[in-house]
């Protein structure tokens, strides 16, 4: 039998692991955990589902009691599902399968696209170009989305010149996904300035009009012992917004309230979550959510993490208009483009990331 673990040779000789080859296998050490990673979560989240069919159509009761949700959720947890989202059920399902023939490629030439050193795109091994343990038990492919991208073929392209010919199709239904991916964010962005009674509704809407998404596609392969290991560690999403499309198999879990829950999927309902960046928007009154994923030892599972920022260079600032109703502002300004680089630069990502990026900002204000 081939083993799970196999080293790269080439100029970072990075540790890879086979998913195809921990099926019948115990989990390499690597992959070991802490146990105060790893407590269960023995609780469904129960919170409702937010409806947005009203809302699109333009019924102000509707409205009114979809941002009430909306902000009843962004303001404890940071995370809530919406259903009747308008997006295309077709779309979602050839999302759910599409990525199939990457993960089934053989491991050579997944990585022949693998990520560069402090680069988020491209495929990435359990982060193992990063990180010699605890790694989590997943594969990603990784990509770039731009809301005013210079072709209409961007996610087309990439798989194209990156992957080879045999993925344009595969491109096509990524092209098709984020497309949809980005008006949606963009309806909810103005839900929430509505729900945040601003005094222009479509500001936050304008803010990320011309932004980009990275669009993280997560294989969690099966797992022969889910007690020691995680498909993804507890974190918050550096980003701002996160429309997260995953298959009913079930994994993705929130922290709340003190303790781990885990989030049930609905047919065609999308998750969204907030990010540490939208948290710094709001001037603290969203709150980025707290998620872990787990790992399953019965089945593989597919997630397609949508995660929206504004252009690179565009200062995120706490909203004059909420530092004015909260009396002072919470968080100093930055540019997404800064934030990224730390996380690339520094630990790795968790729930405790943005307050050492303003740590370091007020650091380097000092000197």
């Amino acid at each position: 039998m081939a083993p799970a673990l196999v080293e790269k040779h080439g100029e970072d000789r990075t540790v890879v692991f086979d998913p195809k080859e921990l099926v019948n296998q115990e989990v390499p050490k690597q992959f070991y955990w802490p146990s105060a990673h790893l407590t269960e979560a023995k609780e469904e989240f129960h919170q409702p589902l937010i409806d947005l069919e009203g809302f699109l159509k333009g019924d102000e009761a509707a409205t009114v009691n979809a941002a009430n949700l909306l902000r009843e959720a962004c303001t404890t947890h940071g995370l809530f599902q919406v259903i009747n989202h308008g997006v295309d059920p077709d779309i979602l399902h050839a999302t759910e399968v599409g990525l199939d023939p990457f993960f089934n490629l053989p491991m050579s030439r997944k990585l022949s696209v693998h990520r560069k050193v402090n680069e988020l795109g491209g495929y990435s091994n359990a982060h193992a170009d990063r990180f010699s343990s605890m790694l989590p038990l997943k594969e990603m492919l990784t990509f770039d989305y731009h809301f005013k991208g210079e072709t209409d073929s961007e996610i087309v392209d990439y798989f194209k010149n990156a992957v080879g010919d045999d993925f344009v199709e595969t491109g096509w239904i990524f092209q098709n996904f984020c497309e949809a991916m980005r008006d949606l964010s963009l309806k909810i962005f103005k839900l929430m300035a509505i729900s945040l009674d601003l005094e222009d509704t479509s500001s936050c809407e304008k803010f990320f009009e011309d932004g980009f998404a990275v669009l993280r596609c997560n294989h969690y392969p099966v797992c022969t012992d889910s007690s020691k290991t995680i498909g993804t560690p507890p974190h918050c999403d550096p980003t701002c917004l996160t429309i997260l499309h995953q298959d009913q198999v079930g994994g993705l879990e929130v922290f709340s309230n003190g303790k781990w829950y885990y989030v049930k999927p609905h047919p065609g309902a999308l998750v969204i979550n907030i990010g540490d960046s939208l948290m710094a928007l709001t001037n603290g009154i969203f709150k980025s959510a707290v998620h872990r994923a787990a790992a399953k030892t019965d089945i593989k599972r597919m997630s397609f993490a949508y995660l929206i920022n504004p252009k690179k260079d565009k200062l995120i600032s706490p909203i004059q208009e909420l530092i004015t109703r909260e009396g002072s502002k919470k968080y100093s300004d930055f540019k997404w483009e800064d934030f990224s680089y730390f996380t690339q630069h520094n630990n790795r990502v968790d729930a405790t990331t943005f307050q050492r990026f303003m740590d370091f900002l007020a650091l380097s204000h000092t000197k």
